[in-house]
């Protein structure tokens, strides 16, 4: 397998592969080819497809992003001043629909925008899988039905969506909650999410704080900090997970260009894949492009419930995984922005909050898996 990189790279280091759960190395080869730099590695079992390519610039808190696209030359002389870069092979088997989310430390929050409850910390965040895409509604549909119909599961909504591949909406926290247990149990997997502390009852049924085997082998919420690592998508210090500007070709916002200098809009509804109007106008699960993990619409479409109590400061403890404030609080912390918010509220340090049991058609989800 080869693959082209259209720079050049002073120090450029070669990592062996690390697989996951697994003793086999497999090396990263280099060879020049004119302006270019070839990365080879040995064919065979299991199919290349099974492996990453990722590049961090600093090994000594490295953090590690998938290369996506080649990075063209800029000058015929490279100096001693051009960025080392080194380069690692990952194997790893994620679930159907989920990217791997490496480990790693990782600065949450950033001060462009002077947001007072975003202040930067850096976070060290344990790997994990994550949903590529918003739960849609056909996910949803499925799930809701088997939880229903064969497993004495209760929701309080049932909820909506504009069609089977756009992302389902006016769903709750607890109803998300007893939904990815519902999820695992019918991937026969361990549920996450009890309502004793033994963690023998599997929770079901009404609306109550769970207890959580945060081990289990299910599907659950993302912590706060799990969700803004994956939605910055390796990037540090930047508004969205591509950059500093944000227009109506990258997420689906609303578009108000003389509100922000770094909207480029057009203004108003995002037309791309949305249908029936302009409420909700949401657009279909995948319709723009990934972030460095591999993840869609971690900007905007419908803002994500997370696992959190909303409260500050966060990121704590920051030595492992935080899973957020201590509760019960009032609220739980919804991120990353929607199909009728402002491209402000799309960023990936904003963050919004509301009571667990609200349910509207601008609010979604996502789930995660530990390793």
């Amino acid at each position: 397998m080869k693959i082209k990189l259209n720079s050049l790279f002073i120090g450029l280091a070669l990592l062996s592969c690390v697989q996951q759960a697994a003793s086999q190395v497999t090396n990263l080869g280099v060879a020049p080819a004119h302006n270019q730099f070839v990365l080879y590695w040995p064919a065979g079992s299991p199919t290349n497809n099974n492996y990453i390519l990722q590049s961090a610039t600093n090994l000594a808190a490295p953090n590690w992003t998938t290369e996506k696209y080649p990075v063209p030359v800029t000058a015929s002389t490279v100096s001693n001043t051009t960025p080392a870069k080194f380069f690692r092979l990952i194997y790893t088997n994620p679930p159907a629909g989920m990217a791997l989310i490496p480990a790693g430390w990782f600065t949450m929050g950033d001060p462009l925008d002077g947001e007072g409850d975003a202040i930067p910390t850096n976070v060290y965040v344990s790997a994990f899988f994550m949903d590529t895409n918003l739960v849609d509604l056909s996910v949803w549909g499925a799930v809701y039905t088997y939880a229903t119909t064969f497993n004495g599961y209760g929701f309080d909504d049932a909820g909506t969506g504009k069609a089977a591949t756009h992302p389902v909406q006016t769903v709750n926290w607890y109803d998300c909650v007893k939904w990815c247990n519902a999820r695992s149990q019918e991937a026969g997997l361990t549920p996450v999410y009890y309502t004793d502390a033994g963690l023998t009852q599997v929770y079901k049924t009404g609306d109550v704080t769970p207890y959580v085997n945060w081990a289990a082998s299910g599907y659950r919420w993302p912590t706060e900090a799990e969700w803004e690592k994956a939605g910055r998508g390796g990037l540090s210090g930047r508004r969205f997970p591509w950059g500093n500007l944000i227009s109506e070709g990258q997420a689906n916002y609303y578009g108000a260009t003389n509100d922000y200098s770094y909207d480029y809009g057009p203004n108003g509804y995002n037309a791309i894949g949305s249908i029936g109007g302009t409420s909700p106008a949401t657009s279909p699960v995948g319709s723009f492009d990934v972030n460095g993990y591999g993840l869609y619409d971690m900007a905007a479409n419908v803002f994500e419930w997370c696992w959190d109590w909303y409260g500050t400061p966060y990121g704590q403890p920051s030595n492992t995984t935080p899973t957020g404030p201590v509760g019960p609080l009032s609220d739980r912390v919804l991120r990353g922005g929607s199909w009728g918010s402002l491209a402000s509220l799309a960023r990936c340090a904003f963050r919004d909050y509301n009571v667990p049991d609200f349910a509207s058609n601008y609010v979604g989800f996502r789930c995660v898996r530990g390793l």
